[in-house]
């Protein structure tokens, strides 16, 4: 049985097994996911998959579709491979590589997300762009400029049409007897459908 009995995205993170492996935060997973626009039987890499929180949602959603995991950190690998188990997900295969290297041998894709870059975003993009079908997407999150300036840049280059949304996401936090507001970092989450 999986650890998720809903049919709603968004886990929540503390499900998850983390470490100090950095893991997309469950409302921006949410709305991330409503981008992707998955549907059972598709193909989806997600690109610097941490922890593994997001392929798991998309796998969930999948059904009967395949996510590439791709991630080159040996503790995050660790860690993606306790939470498929974890949540019992079978339809998630895990690529131990830095991509865009590891990008090379898989099947066409018909929506790509990207997590995490290693600083290789350029790259990833010219990368991901010869995998994607022609009826893809692909969707990425930046919590810095730098990371949405090269993004918007080179997605535009590649003739993309973009869709740009702001998450910022404040949460309560209990401070002695009282309820406080904590922000979290505002991340960007960038849509890309080919033109």
């Amino acid at each position: 049985m999986s650890e998720w009995e809903y049919n709603t995205p968004g886990i929540a993170d503390d499900c998850f097994i983390r470490d100090e492996v950095p893991m997309t935060k469950e409302e921006v997973r949410a709305v991330l996911l409503s981008k992707l626009r998955l549907k059972k039987n598709q193909v989806v890499y997600d690109i610097g998959a941490g922890s593994g929180s997001v392929a798991i949602e998309m796998a969930l959603v999948l059904k009967k579709g395949k996510v590439y995991a791709l991630e080159r950190k040996k503790k995050a690998l660790n860690l993606i491979k306790k939470n498929v188990i974890k949540f019992n997900i079978n339809n998630i295969e895990i690529i131990a590589a830095e991509a865009p290297a590891g990008i090379d041998a898989l099947p066409g894709a018909d929506r790509i997300f990207i997590g995490g870059s290693g600083g290789q975003l350029t790259a990833i993009l010219e990368a991901a762009d010869q995998k994607l079908k022609d009826t893809g997407r692909i969707v990425l999150t930046a919590v810095t400029i730098n990371t949405l300036t090269t993004a918007v840049q080179e997605l535009e280059r590649l003739d993309y049409h973009l869709d740009i949304v702001n998450v910022a996401v404040t949460r309560t936090k209990d401070i002695n007897k009282y309820k406080m507001f904590r922000a979290l970092s505002p991340v960007y989450i960038i849509s890309a459908v080919k033109n």
